[in-house]
């Protein structure tokens, strides 16, 4: 609040002036199509292969054979070569949904009636004596004696243990099997007691709730007073859900003696409470990999301590966070993401969908806890699997890499890409500067019309570039010329022919089209060089994962191609396989015809577009038009500098900011550039002189 001004003195006052003006956030490129998990049509940021493989997936099987996406294929090559962020977006067939998983805690729900048969010998085992309960002196630990069985079994509170009885014992009391489960919980005063067959889960029988109030530390034989027993079951705690989707993250709950699970993958997730901690209501929450086991776990995300208390700090939303993303659409139909829940995602692979038993205020202010009931409420330790999701990838098989056609690519028709590219057309919320579609191809029955949206959508945003193929691998040169001629574009750009390249997870020699690596090709020439250099020649256009392409281009066949703003990629003696083009669609032969300007033109576009943002609704003065010249005019020179520009001149003054434009509350800026060319035809004259000439000048 500032100082009032009332009676004569000395008044000091502050101008924080140091607010840092927040930069344009680098774009890499973005990839649509297929992947083996992963959230459905969520542009996903991923910052490594690795990454990728943990939210997306690797290979994936059809009919019996591992294949790999062609946008795992892209995403490999784009980080070999040196990309920093790749933004993903899964594309699918039909509908898919999460898979969820409920983490249960010691209270218990009645499902129904234990058969009253069941339990009318209770009194009658071995000499009527019955079962023996007996307490330790720390009251924290109960004893099972059965006399048909001669021994006393530990069991502490809310753990289970197997036990096995004998003819007369308590096994046959229950349901006449070999074994028995046993489980006890100790709260306050209150011993309960519960029994399940052996290999049951989740179905628990209660056959005893006594109070102890005076006998705690002393033994204490029970024959007749048990009752008819209730079928209960554990309660839910919470319920997890993953942000991946499809029966990918399906598995059984069933584990071998090995402690894996019998339908566990590297594609699927599993949960385990490892430790529990009823004093302080609070647990360890391990998220592990769906196919390791219980004696080597392989641990993708850990969180220690938490609580299913809403008011403390380790609280388990807040701890793990119950955000997620999902697809809806506007009062037009159009496709936006929107975000749902309180708390951000701590998680990569998990959220919490809801918890069912909150404990507010476990420990009061003295550290006590402040409702002894809150102790069942905290999860038991356990290890889960998720279940429950919907959608497969594909279900009538899918055609991969030189087999994709009209009807099927890799399990997709041309439709499924609709809506992914629609919502990567919202330019606020996604950067990127380079796009493509491996696995869309014009010519194939509905493909043309998808490669048409994405690159009218990039014209649209101005900011970035679509590779696109425009042939299938089974034609040759002249149907890519032919479909370079009905495009016309400085927004788009063409690549032939199709090449061979390695799986990179499986080794197998495969078939892709160019737009497959065509983006490792951009993240190199961006990390060694700049946006605006040429992605292509010796230097910068190199594709070493590339073992072939279909077709050893001559001279004459890459100049009919380029011809044609199909920007060839030839092969040479000791050096390999090498973009040598660098041409847009563009049919006007002006400076945005090459790959360079257009990405320059980006590059500037971006830069001084998000620094413009920072003016809106400022005051339409000399001061905020000398603020956008500070910022504009040295970063112009750094890009002159590194051989972006020739020259360039800004201008945003009173000439075009006149009084009628101020009072339409526009503010208004001029550039002028001049980009640098590249050298693409080196012309070298070689002239040979008679002897004794003089050498020209």
């Amino acid at each position: 609040m500032a100082e009032q001004i009332v009676s004569p003195g000395v008044f000091t006052r502050e101008n924080d002036q140091s607010l840092i003006t927040s930069q344009p956030v680098q774009a890499g490129s973005a990839i649509v199509g297929p992947t083996v998990k992963g959230p459905v049509e969520i542009p996903t940021i991923v910052t490594s292969y690795s990454d990728f493989k943990n939210k997306f997936g690797s290979t994936i099987i059809s009919g019996g054979i591992n294949y790999t996406y062609l946008t795992s294929i892209s995403a490999y090559n784009y980080f070999n070569q040196g990309g920093d962020t790749l933004l993903v977006t899964r594309t699918v067939n039909g509908s898919f949904s999460s898979a969820t998983l409920n983490i249960q805690n010691a209270n218990a729900d009645d499902v129904g009636t234990h058969a009253t048969s069941s339990i009318t010998d209770i009194n009658n085992i071995d000499t009527n004596e019955g079962i023996r309960i007996e307490l330790d002196d720390n009251q924290t630990n109960i004893f099972f004696v059965s006399n048909s069985a001669g021994s006393a079994l530990d069991i502490p509170s809310l753990n289970l243990y197997y036990y096995t009885g004998g003819a007369s014992g308590l096994v046959d009391v229950i349901n006449a099997s070999a074994s028995i489960y046993l489980s006890a919980s100790l709260s306050s005063d209150t011993v309960h007691i519960s029994a399940s067959s052996a290999g049951t889960t989740g179905n628990l029988y209660e056959l005893f709730s006594g109070s102890f109030n005076e006998l705690l530390t002393e033994t204490e034989t029970y024959s007749q007073s048990f009752s008819q027993g209730t079928e209960v079951v554990n309660a839910t705690a919470f319920t997890l859900a993953t942000f991946a989707e499809g029966t990918k993250q399906n598995s059984s709950s069933s584990l071998d003696s090995n402690g894996v699970l019998e339908s566990g993958s590297v594609d699927n997730l599993r949960v385990e409470i490892s430790s529990q901690d009823t004093s302080s209501g609070t647990f360890n929450l391990l998220v592990r990999r769906g196919n390791d086991s219980t004696r080597e776990k392989a641990v993708l995300e850990q969180y220690n301590n938490i609580s299913l208390d809403p008011e403390a700090n380790n609280y388990i939303e807040k701890a793990i966070g119950n955000q997620y993303k999902t697809v809806a659409t506007d009062e037009n139909n159009n496709p936006y993401i929107q975000v749902v829940g309180d708390y951000p995602s701590v998680s990569n692979l998990i959220y919490v969908q809801s918890v069912a038993s909150t404990t507010p205020s476990y420990l009061n202010a003295q550290g006590a806890i402040s409702n002894q009931s809150y102790t069942a409420s905290v999860p038991i330790i356990q290890s889960e699997s998720f279940t429950g999701a919907t959608g497969d990838n594909f279900g009538a098989g899918a055609n991969f890499y030189d087999q994709i056609d009209g009807n099927n690519t890799q399990g997709l028709v041309p439709n499924d890409y609709t809506q992914s590219l629609a919502i990567l057309a919202n330019k606020d919320q996604y950067l990127y500067n380079v796009i493509t579609i491996p696995g869309i191809i014009d010519g194939l029955t509905g493909h043309g019309a998808v490669i048409t949206d994405a690159i009218t959508k990039q014209e649209e945003r101005t900011d970035a570039i679509a590779v696109v193929d425009l042939s299938s691998y089974s034609e040759n040169k002249n149907s890519a010329i032919n479909r370079a001629g009905t495009r016309n574009s400085s927004y788009a750009a063409t690549y032939w022919p199709w090449l061979q390249t390695r799986e990179p997870d499986t080794g197998k020699l495969v078939w892709v089209p160019a737009s497959t690596l065509i983006p490792s090709v951009y993240a190199f020439n961006d990390k060694t060089s700049e946006t605006w250099f040429a992605p292509a020649g010796l230097n910068r256009g190199s594709l070493p994962t590339v073992v072939r392409a279909k077709q050893n281009l001559q001279r004459a066949d890459r100049d009919v191609l380029y011809n044609a703003n199909i920007n060839p990629i030839a092969t040479f003696p000791n050096t390999g396989v090498v973009v040598f083009g660098q041409k847009t669609l563009q049919k006007a032969a002006t400076a945005l015809d090459r790959i360079n300007v257009r990405r320059l033109l980006i590059s500037v576009k971006s830069f001084i577009g998000q620094v413009s943002q920072n003016l809106v609704f400022e005051q339409n003065s000399l001061a905020t038009r000398n603020n956008f010249l500070t910022q504009v005019n040295p970063y112009l020179e750094s890009v002159q500098q590194k051989q972006g520009l020739y020259a360039f001149r800004v201008v945003m003054d009173e000439t075009n900011n006149t009084p009628d434009v101020i009072d339409r509350n526009q503010l208004v800026g001029q550039l002028f550039l001049q980009p640098t060319k590249t050298a693409e035809f080196i012309i070298l004259d070689f002239n040979i002189l008679p002897t004794g000439a003089e050498f020209p000048v």
